[in-house]
């Protein structure tokens, strides 16, 4: 019998602090540093971002956001044999224990189930839930909990105002279960580290910490290397599916910048009406970004049953990959 894995639950966690392209306008201008809600609506699609407070770490936003998924499955955390967050912000920067092991510990868990982070910036929840779906394929784990968990506001640098603008903080997550039914259609997965420079966080200086660093992002090269790739590798797995893309009923790409997705959506022939956009009133939330949007758009009723979805991500790395869903 054919082994499948299947998304059974959605679940997604933002911090209380809402705060408005008016409102961080404000605080940079105290600094000094110019900008407006046009500059920022008009080159990224961002009308406002979340941060999370001071006492909130990676792991504290991936639980609430595990919690609502494993409801929403109708599973225990003990049900759960292994666990992968995928985060550029993870609790230790540089350090152990991994984010998943202490997700693990603040469930509950004593099962014993295995836990790991994935670290492909904010291609990372694409690659965890490929991982997932192999383990589960191969027979090797059954119930897997796969969380994308981001505070970025901590790796920012708020005189910058060409990155700080655009991310912010929050967890998604879903729980993915051997099933009897296709689920996971597809995935493929890459990556070119000649491009690691565009976006990165650069060595701290010597004997400075690990966590002493701020994103650093080359806009233009990031605009133009993503809306190749993500074209390519959304055929790609379409192609692995035998599919066409009139058959996706839901894109579900990296929250990065509107415009970015808008060309993926219009490369690939879909109408704007069928792309999940949450970019508008979370910002850039990295790993965190896609599964915040699909859990969104399950909730409002938007994804149904049967829905064949289409998720994509591109990050630094440079990383980017695709995972073709049926849910």
């Amino acid at each position: 019998m054919t082994v499948y894995s299947k998304i059974i639950g959605t679940g997604s966690y933002l911090p209380a602090r809402r705060v408005s392209n008016d409102e961080l306008a404000a605080e940079l201008a105290a600094k000094g540093i110019e900008t407006s809600d046009e500059w920022i609506s008009s080159r990224s699609g961002i009308s406002a971002r979340y941060y999370a407070a001071a006492d909130q770490n990676s792991s504290d936003l991936a639980v609430e956001a595990a919690q609502r998924a494993l409801e929403a499955a109708g599973k225990s955390a003990t049900d759960i044999d292994m666990v992968i967050v995928a985060s550029s912000t993870p609790d230790f920067q540089g350090s152990f224990p991994s984010t998943a092991c202490i997700v693990q510990r603040k469930l509950g868990m004593t099962n014993h189930s295995a836990a790991f982070d994935v670290q492909a910036v904010c291609s990372g929840f694409v690659y965890a839930v490929a991982t997932a779906d192999a383990f589960i394929k191969a027979g090797m784990h059954k119930t897997v909990l796969v969380i994308g968990s981001e505070v970025f506001s901590r790796i920012l640098n708020f005189e910058d105002r060409t990155t700080c603008v655009l991310f912010g903080d929050g967890a998604g997550a879903v729980v993915m279960s051997a099933s009897q039914e296709p689920g996971i259609l597809a995935a493929k997965l890459h990556a070119d580290g000649t491009h690691s420079d565009i976006l990165s966080i650069p060595p701290s200086p010597a004997g400075s910490p690990a966590s002493g660093g701020f994103l650093h992002m080359d806009g233009q090269a990031v605009f133009k290397l993503a809306v190749t790739v993500l074209e390519e590798v959304a055929t790609e797995v379409l192609d692995a599916a035998q599919m066409a893309p009139s058959d996706v009923d839901w894109l579900i790409p990296h929250q990065a910048n509107i415009r970015i997705m808008k060309s993926t959506a219009k490369k690939l022939g879909l109408p704007l009406e069928r792309m999940v956009v949450t970019v508008d009133e979370h910002g850039n939330t990295s790993a965190a970004s896609i599964p915040l949007a699909l859990d969104l758009a399950v909730r409002d009723g938007r994804i149904k049953a049967g829905d064949n979805i289409l998720m994509e991500g591109v990050g630094g790395g440079f990383t980017w990959g695709a995972v073709l869903a049926r849910m």
